[in-house]
């Protein structure tokens, strides 16, 4: 089978948005750094994300377990047809690898890949904020996305060293086939009665410490609203 491949890499600066006293949510402040320029040629991949790129929220966003954001490219043609617009394509999410070959069904946590000469390893599935939502201007886009499963997922760093668009993602391990990012949003979005899985989950040693955080406080029975994560400040009424 064909490896997936980089069909764009991309990287970008925090930007600061909006109008001060604004009356529509949408177009109060905010700062991000979801928007992300294609680059060509070698960039740097350091253990917490590719030379030149910036994060917002680093609570959120970005550092060791969320070094790289993966999206894959056919992805769009089902938002396209969702939104009912064009606007929506490549880079839309903040992604920096966009990726072609792959999607959640065919990427498991823990797999390790050989990406140019760094070494990287999928780390968790992206938990959908409301920036997307804020950037298109659809509130519950954040639902939407976690709801359909084209979620998306995280890299961590094994190794340091140059990537570049075109590269191969070569696969050297894969230690936890049945969890596959699909698999793990199912577990967290619509098995939440099913406290097994639950923990069979958060027992996956290289599943990202915030998603077993997540889960256990599931177990615990204190699992937290989501409310804050979709909606964000876009529902505020000041």
């Amino acid at each position: 089978m064909k490896s997936p491949f980089i069909k764009q890499l991309r990287t970008g600066k925090v930007k600061q948005m909006g109008t001060p006293n604004a009356e529509d949510p949408f177009d109060r402040p905010w700062e991000s750094g979801i928007f992300k320029e294609k680059r060509q040629g070698k960039i740097w991949l350091h253990k917490t994300g590719l030379a030149s790129d910036e994060q917002a929220d680093l609570k959120a966003h970005g550092g060791p377990e969320k070094a790289l954001f993966a999206y894959p490219i056919k992805h769009y043609a089902f938002w396209q047809q969702e939104l009912n617009t064009k606007v929506i394509d490549a880079g839309a999410f903040g992604e920096n690898l966009v990726l072609e070959g792959t999607d959640e069904f065919t990427t498991f946590i823990g797999d390790t890949y050989q990406l140019g000469e760094a070494i990287v390893q999928v780390s968790q599935p992206r938990r959908p904020c409301w920036k997307p939502a804020r950037r298109f201007r659809v509130m519950d886009l954040a639902l939407r996305i976690q709801n359909s499963g084209k979620t998306g997922w995280y890299y961590r760093v094994i190794k340091e060293g140059n990537v570049e668009a075109g590269e191969e993602l070569k696969l050297l391990e894969r230690p936890y086939p049945e969890w596959s990012i699909a698999a793990s949003n199912e577990v967290m979005y619509e098995k939440k009665s099913d406290l097994n899985l639950a923990y069979e989950l958060a027992s996956c040693t290289l599943l990202a410490p915030n998603w077993k955080r997540s889960l256990n406080k599931r177990l615990r029975g204190k699992e937290s609203s989501i409310t804050k994560r979709v909606y964000g400040p876009n529902k505020e009424k000041n």
